[in-house]
């Protein structure tokens, strides 16, 4: 389990003013904590680097975008803080990316559970292929999306939220999440999707960067609150995570 935990990495390159993130892990790229801090200190960092322009994220490999939140951390938790904690570390990623100051693309190349969906409400401009499914299964485990909501809310509206928070086993297909927000292209292959990350890259990397900057706060106006909001919500998901239904809904998820 421990193993399981601190795996995973996250990478960055700049080049020609486009910072690319590279976050990954053995399991479906999932997020266990050491991933949400390093991931959330550099959007940071490359959000305060004066040479990045436009950032791109992304996850490794060609299957899953991301399948959230860890099990094997979530069933390690034994106390408030620790879970607390570990939720906070969503929290921390959702809000860097709402105060990096620079565009956040992207790239989304399958499945995307979770905190997956939350990670991808949280960036600017999301681009996918048709492989990727969307899903919010934390009520399927005894918690809920609490932290990713506000998120997932911003970007998609409370109806569309409430129809993935509600029927936490379905999964919504990307055309779905296309007409409803989430994602702003859907192409075939991933090849396709690439070529268009790449090209709105290079276009936002010539744009002005302060047009760029007063841009997205507009687009971010009314979220000033979200360091305590999200925090309380930290904390309503650090307490159900401790519930002995939760333990066993989460057991029997890895079982399978």
């Amino acid at each position: 389990m421990l193993e399981a935990i601190n795996q995973g990495s996250v990478t960055y390159v700049v080049e020609n003013g486009i910072g690319t993130i590279e976050f990954g892990h053995p399991l479906s790229n999932s997020l266990p904590g050491k991933i949400l801090k390093q991931l959330a200190q550099t959007i940071g960092q490359l959000g305060n680097d004066d040479s990045v322009k436009v950032i791109v994220l992304k996850s490794m490999g060609e299957k899953a975008f991301c399948a959230g939140a860890s099990f094997d951390e979530l069933i390690s938790i034994h106390d408030f803080e620790t879970g607390k904690t570990f939720f906070s570390g969503f929290a921390q990623v959702i809000n860097a990316c709402r105060k990096c100051p620079k565009f956040i693309i992207c790239r989304v190349q399958g499945k995307a559970v979770g905190g997956g969906v939350g990670v991808a409400s949280a960036v600017d401009y999301c681009i996918a292929t048709k492989y990727a499914d969307v899903k919010l299964s934390e009520l399927a485990v005894g918690i809920g999306p609490f932290v990713v909501g506000p998120a997932v809310e911003r970007k998609i509206g409370l109806a569309a939220m409430s129809e993935l928070a509600i029927n936490a086993t379905e999964w919504r297909s990307a055309s779905w999440a296309k007409k409803k927000g989430l994602f702003t292209e859907v192409f075939d292959s991933i090849d396709e999707m690439d070529a268009e990350v790449d090209r709105l890259a290079k276009q936002l990397a010539k744009s002005n960067p302060e047009a760029m900057a007063m841009l997205k706060s507009v687009f971010w106006e009314g979220t000033e609150n979200w360091d305590q909001l999200l925090a309380d919500r930290a904390a309503m998901s650090g307490k159900l995570v401790l519930s002995d239904f939760t333990v066993q809904a989460i057991n029997s998820f890895k079982a399978k």
